[in-house]
């Protein structure tokens, strides 16, 4: 994952080409060692613009995990330790949101709205919220009987206080989890979305518009579709990798039980 944000972070240094060059006396061009992956039908060269496409999908896996997780978050705390018609609410917003797949329902909010990189992120962190909130939700029904919680309330603290210095610190690390996760699949949605025009626009690159552009070459350039599928595949598989780690370091069960 650290290669993966290095890639974006230095892709102007990286990248042999600027990733708008067109050589059109190089159009089509199999994989050779002046384009290790090959050229387009522009002749732009493909391995800068699957580069250059690693800045994309980090985007908006960064963001739409952040939006999730802010908007999860905050719901799960406030029903969790509140109760009552807040926790039913709380329940409800859950419910409603998961009765559409997250990909349909991205789908739809970047169609109401204009579609770009900014939309997509926010659509795709929208379509996850609720994973955050279940989660703390449970965590913090089981923590706020707790004996130093009780003690907290007793000597007059806030509940902004208990939330944020008692009950958060101590619920973060299944959230941690989720935001690796969340991230893979955004990578997904975010390709699905570009892929049907719907998510990045040109001039921007990105892993789902390298693969739609490809498609129609598939058999005389497979070179097109294969490595912008190669790069998909490899950040989900290390996201969640890095979540699977991640839970067997922070799952106190989990770690009790492979002693």
């Amino acid at each position: 994952m650290l290669g993966l944000v290095l890639i974006g972070l230095f892709a102007p240094y990286i990248s042999p080409y600027p990733y708008w060059k067109h050589d059109y006396a190089a159009l089509l061009q199999p994989p050779s060692r002046a384009h290790p992956f090959g050229t387009d039908d522009f002749g732009r060269d493909t391995f800068t613009r699957v580069i250059y496409g690693t800045r994309a999908s980090l985007i908006s896996a960064l963001g739409a995990a952040g939006i999730a997780g802010i908007i999860g978050i905050t719901f799960g705390l406030v029903g969790g330790y509140f109760g009552g018609y807040l926790d039913r609410f709380v329940e409800a917003l859950v419910d409603v949101t998961w009765s559409f797949p997250t990909l349909l329902l991205a789908l739809v909010l970047v169609v109401v709205m204009n579609p770009g990189l900014t939309t997509t992120l926010f659509a795709i962190g929208v379509g996850y919220w609720p994973q955050y909130t279940q989660v703390l939700r449970s965590e913090v029904l089981a923590l706020r009987e707790e004996e130093y919680i009780l003690a907290a309330r007793a000597i007059g603290a806030s509940h902004r206080r208990i939330l944020l210095q008692h009950i958060l610190p101590n619920v973060i690390a299944p959230v941690i989890v989720l935001v690796s996760l969340t991230m893979g699949n955004a990578i997904i949605i975010e390709s699905s979305l570009s892929f049907l025009g719907l998510g990045v626009q040109p001039p921007m690159s990105s892993w789902g518009t390298l693969l739609s552009a490809g498609r129609d070459f598939l058999g005389l350039a497979p070179w097109l579709t294969l490595f912008p599928g190669l790069a998909i595949m490899a950040a989900v598989l290390g996201f969640n990798l890095l979540g699977d780690g991640l839970r067997d370091i922070l799952d106190p069960y989990l770690r009790h039980t492979k002693k």
